[in-house]
C-alpha cells in the first residue's frame, strides 16, 4: 500500500464509498507551477507565474488547514482545529512570503495580488465600504489569521521546497527575470496582473479537475487546429463562389474576400474593415483572421458582437464551415439544447480555436477580478479579435476599452479588427473639452477605396424629413399600410407598442419586452415570410439593427444616430434583388412624435440633426460616418464612468489598484437600473412555465438556470419595484419570476405599465 502524502491538498472519497484519493500537495503546487509557467510564457512572464504557482497553496501546508480539510471532507472526523471557527485561510501566506522575498519592493505586491486572490477574485488593494482590501488583510495579523509562528513555519516549507526542485531554483526567492514590458508601463501593469491571474487560476483549476473529476481534463483540447480551419473555409468558399449567381453585389463579395486574403499578410496590430451592410464581412473577416493567424503564429480567432441576437446568426454560419464542433458559442442567451459537456468545458477558459462571444462578455471578462471570469484571459494572448459592429463600443466606458485593446496589441501579441459599414473615429483625439482624451493609434483599412463598394453595392434611396416636423403615429401607420412588405424601427419599446396598436391585425410586435426565445421565434417568421413574399408588417426597437440577416424592401427608421439610420437601411435590400429589377430599396427617415430620451440616444439623434439638417436625401460614405461620430463623441461628457485611471493607473507607483471596485461599476449593461423577470412563454420546443415548475421544487441548478435564461425579460427598475409591490412577481431562490397569467402576452411581451392588461385574466 502506498504511503499516503506528508501533506494534503484535496481529498475525495472512492467510488466504492469506501476508501480516499489523496492529492499530494507538493505534486499539485509543482504541476499548478508548469502549467501557469506554459501559460504565460505566451507574454514573456513564465517565471513569474511559475512562482506565483508555487506559492498559492503555501497556506495548506499549516497543521490547521490540513486538519480542517480533514475533517470537513470527513476523511479524518477527529481532526483537531485550533483557534478557528470555520475554515482557515491559507492564500494569505504565500502573499505574505512575497512581500517579504522581494523585500518590500511593490513588484512584492504584484504576486500578492494574484496569491491572494485565487479563490475571493484580485481584491482592492485600500479598503472600500464593501471591505476585503488587501493592505489590511496582509498587514494585520489578526485579520488575516495568520498565527504567530506559522509564518515562520511557512518560510522554511517554501525554502525546502526549493532545494528538493532542482528545474526551479531561478524563482527562489529572487532570480526572477525583468518584468515584462507591460509591468513597465502605468496604464497596462493591471493588465499584466490579470493576466498572470488568469494563468495561476486556469492552472489551478485544472490540476484540481484532473484529480477530482478526471472525466472531465479527458474532454478538454482534444480540437483541429487553425491549418485544418484554413483548409475547410477554402472548401466551403469555393464551392459558394462556384454556386453564386452572377450578381453584381456576388461579384463585390468576391473582390473584398481576395483583398482580405491579401492583406492578412500586414504586420499585427489594428485593422479596420469598412464594408457596406450585406458585403459579406462575416466571412472575408475570418478569411483575414485565419490567414493573418497561421502566418504570425496566432492561438485562436476571437469574434465579440454587440447583441445576442446576432451571435447565434454568426455562429451559424461558422458552423457550416467549420464543422458543429468547431465553434464556441459564448453569451449569456445561449440556448442550452445547442450546448455539449465539452462547449460547456471550453467556455469556462476559452481554449477552442474560435469564439463567438458578446462584448459584454469580452470586456467586463478583461475587466473583471473574479476567478472563474478570469482564467479565459491567456487564452486571449496572441489571438486575432474581430470586433463586428464596432460602432457599438459603449461611449461611456470608452477610454477604459480602448486602453485595454491598446494594451493587448502593443504587449500581448493581439491583432483587432474593427469590422463594420459605420466605423466610429477611434483614432487621434476623442471628444472635446474636459472629456477628452488620446484615442487608438490609426487602424490599417483592409479595403483601400471602401467608397467604391458603397457605391457599387448601393442598394437603398434614404429620403429625409423636414428635421422640424413631427410625424404623428397615425401617419406613419397609414403610410406603412401601403406596403405589402415593410419594417419600421423606432427608439423605444413605448414607441413600438404605440405604433404596433395602430397597425392593421396581424402586424409582428419585435422588442426587448418579449424574452429571447420568442423573439428568435417570431425573427424565424418573419425570413420564412419574406422568402415566401408573403405579406408582413414588422415594428420593432433597434434590436434589429446591426446585423441580423433580414430584407425587407421598405424600411422606416425614427429620426436617431447616422449609424443607426445606416443600419436599418442595412436591413432594406439587403441581397440587393431589387436591384436585378432596376431600382432600389426604399428606406424613410421620419421625425417621431417624442424626441428620443435622454441620454446617449438623444446625443445622437442631436448629432444626426446638425448634420443632416436642410438635407433632402442621405448618402452613406464612410466619409459621413466619420463625421458624425466625431460630433457624437463631442457631445459625451465621460468617457471614463468606472474611473479607470483614478482606480487602475494613478495608484500604480505603489502598486496600489481598486480591482474589486473597479470591475462592480465596469458594467456595459447597468443592472444597477435594471432587473430581469423570468417570464411565462409557451415556445414551440421549450415551456418555461415547466421549468419554473423545477425551479420551484429544486432551486437554482446551473444547468437550469441556462435553460431559464432564454425566458428573462430586463426592466427598468422603477418597473421592476412596481410589479413586485403588485405582488405580479414573485421571488424563487433569489430569482424574480412572473406571478399573474396576464403580465406577458405572447406577440407583445411584457406589459409593464398595465394599459393593456386585462384584470380579468390575472390569475395567481
Amino acid at each position: 500500500m502506498n504511503k499516503p502524502p506528508a501533506y494534503v491538498a484535496h481529498v475525495q472519497k472512492e467510488s466504492d464509498g469506501e476508501s480516499w484519493r489523496l492529492h499530494d500537495l507538493e505534486d499539485h503546487l509543482r504541476c499548478v507551477a508548469e502549467r501557469a509557467k506554459e501559460f504565460a510564457a505566451s507574454f514573456n512572464s513564465g517565471d513569474w507565474a511559475e512562482l506565483a504557482g508555487l506559492w498559492h497553496d503555501l497556506g495548506k501546508f499549516l497543521k490547521d488547514w490540513q486538519a480542517y480539510l480533514c475533517k470537513k471532507t470527513g476523511y479524518d472526523e477527529d481532526a483537531h482545529i485550533e483557534g478557528y471557527g470555520g475554515r482557515p485561510n491559507h492564500s494569505s501566506a504565500g502573499a505574505v512570503l512575497s512581500l517579504e522575498k522581494f523585500r518590500g519592493s511593490p513588484a512584492g505586491r504584484l504576486l500578492a495580488y494574484v496569491i491572494a486572490g485565487h479563490h475571493a477574485g484580485l481584491p482592492d488593494w485600500a479598503p472600500d465600504e464593501a471591505g476585503g482590501d488587501l493592505q489590511n488583510r496582509l498587514f494585520d495579523t489578526i485579520s488575516h489569521k495568520i498565527k504567530a509562528g506559522e509564518l515562520d513555519e511557512i518560510r522554511q516549507i517554501a525554502q525546502t521546497m526549493a532545494y528538493l526542485s532542482a528545474s526551479m531554483p531561478k524563482t527562489f526567492p529572487l532570480g526572477c527575470s525583468s518584468p515584462p514590458e507591460a509591468v513597465k508601463s502605468a496604464e497596462y501593469l493591471h493588465l499584466w496582473i490579470r493576466m498572470l491571474f488568469s494563468c495561476l487560476v486556469d492552472a489551478d483549476f485544472l490540476d484540481t479537475e484532473e484529480f477530482m473529476t478526471p472525466e472531465n481534463a479527458k474532454k478538454r483540447g482534444i480540437y483541429s487546429g487553425l491549418q485544418e480551419f484554413s483548409s475547410r473555409f477554402d472548401k466551403y468558399m469555393e464551392q459558394k463562389e462556384k454556386n453564386a449567381a452572377p450578381a453584381a453585389i456576388n461579384k463585390a463579395r468576391a473582390e473584398i474576400l481576395k483583398i482580405c486574403r491579401a492583406k492578412a499578410k500586414l504586420t499585427p496590430g489594428f485593422f479596420s474593415l469598412t464594408v457596406p451592410t450585406g458585403g459579406g464581412k462575416t466571412l472575408s473577416s475570418m478569411a483575414f483572421a485565419l490567414e493573418h493567424a497561421l502566418k504570425y503564429g496566432k492561438q485562436r480567432i476571437i469574434m465579440a458582437i454587440p447583441y445576442t441576437s446576432i451571435i447565434e446568426q454568426a455562429a451559424a454560419v461558422y458552423r457550416e464551415v467549420f464543422g458543429e464542433e468547431a465553434v464556441l458559442e459564448h453569451h449569456s442567451n445561449l440556448d442550452p439544447d445547442k450546448e455539449d459537456h465539452k462547449s460547456r468545458l471550453a467556455s469556462e477558459n476559452w481554449d477552442m480555436p474560435i469564439v463567438v462571444t458578446t462584448n459584454v462578455q469580452l470586456f467586463e471578462s478583461l475587466f473583471s477580478g473574479r476567478t472563474s471570469v478570469c482564467r479565459k484571459l491567456h487564452n486571449i494572448v496572441n489571438s486575432v479579435i474581430i470586433l463586428d459592429e464596432a460602432q457599438m463600443l459603449a461611449p461611456e466606458y470608452l477610454k477604459p476599452v480602448l486602453s485595454v485593446l491598446r494594451g493587448l496589441v502593443k504587449h500581448f501579441g493581439v491583432t483587432v479588427i474593427f469590422c463594420t459599414a459605420t466605423q466610429p473615429a477611434l483614432s487621434a483625439k476623442i471628444g472635446s473639452g474636459l472629456a477628452v482624451f488620446e484615442g487608438l493609434p490609426p487602424a490599417t483599412e483592409i479595403i483601400d477605396t471602401p467608397e467604391k463598394y458603397f457605391e457599387e453595392l448601393k442598394r437603398v434611396e434614404i429620403t429625409l424629413p423636414n428635421i422640424s416636423a413631427c410625424s404623428e403615429w397615425r401617419t406613419v401607420a397609414d403610410d406603412l399600410k401601403n406596403y405589402k412588405q415593410a419594417l419600421c424601427v423606432v427608439n423605444t419599446r413605448k414607441d413600438c407598442r404605440d405604433l404596433h396598436k395602430l397597425m392593421p391585425e396581424g402586424t409582428i410586435h419585435l422588442s426587448a419586452n418579449m424574452c429571447g426565445e420568442e423573439r428568435s421565434e417570431i425573427i424565424a417568421v418573419i425570413k420564412k415570410k419574406l422568402d415566401g413574399g408573403d405579406s408582413i408588417r414588422v415594428i420593432s426597437t433597434q434590436l434589429v439593427e446591426a446585423g441580423v440577416d433580414i430584407d425587407f424592401p421598405v424600411v422606416y427608421r425614427a429620426l436617431a444616430g447616422i449609424d443607426s439610420i445606416a443600419q436599418a437601411a442595412g436591413r432594406c435590400n439587403r441581397e440587393g434583388r431589387l436591384n436585378e429589377e432596376g431600382r432600389l430599396g426604399k428606406v424613410v427617415v421620419f421625425v417621431p412624435p417624442k424626441a428620443a430620451p435622454v441620454g446617449l440616444l438623444r446625443k445622437g439623434e442631436d448629432a444626426a440633426r446638425s448634420i443632416l439638417r436642410d438635407q433632402a436625401a442621405l448618402e452613406l460614405t464612410p466619409e459621413l460616418y466619420n463625421r458624425y461620430f466625431k460630433k457624437f463623441y463631442a457631445s459625451v461628457n465621460d468617457f471614463d464612468k468606472p474611473k479607470f485611471i483614478e482606480r487602475l493607473v494613478q495608484g500604480v507607483p505603489e502598486c496600489a489598484f481598486q480591482f474589486r471596485t473597479f470591475a462592480q461599476d465596469f458594467k456595459l449593461i447597468d443592472d444597477e437600473f435594471q432587473r430581469g423577470i423570468i417570464v411565462w412563454y409557451e415556445g414551440k420546443t421549450r415551456n418555461s412555465l415547466e421549468l419554473i415548475g423545477l425551479l420551484r421544487r429544486s432551486g437554482p441548478e446551473p444547468w437550469l438556470l441556462r435553460k431559464l435564461q432564454r425566458f428573462i425579460v430586463n426592466v427598468p427598475l422603477p418597473v421592476f419595484n412596481k410589479l413586485a409591490q403588485g405582488d405580479y412577481i414573485e421571488d424563487l431562490h433569489g430569482y424574480w419570476v412572473q406571478k399573474a397569467t396576464g403580465l406577458y402576452r405572447p406577440g407583445l411581451g411584457l406589459l409593464p405599465d398595465g394599459a393593456d392588461w386585462d384584470p380579468e385574466i390575472f390569475i395567481f
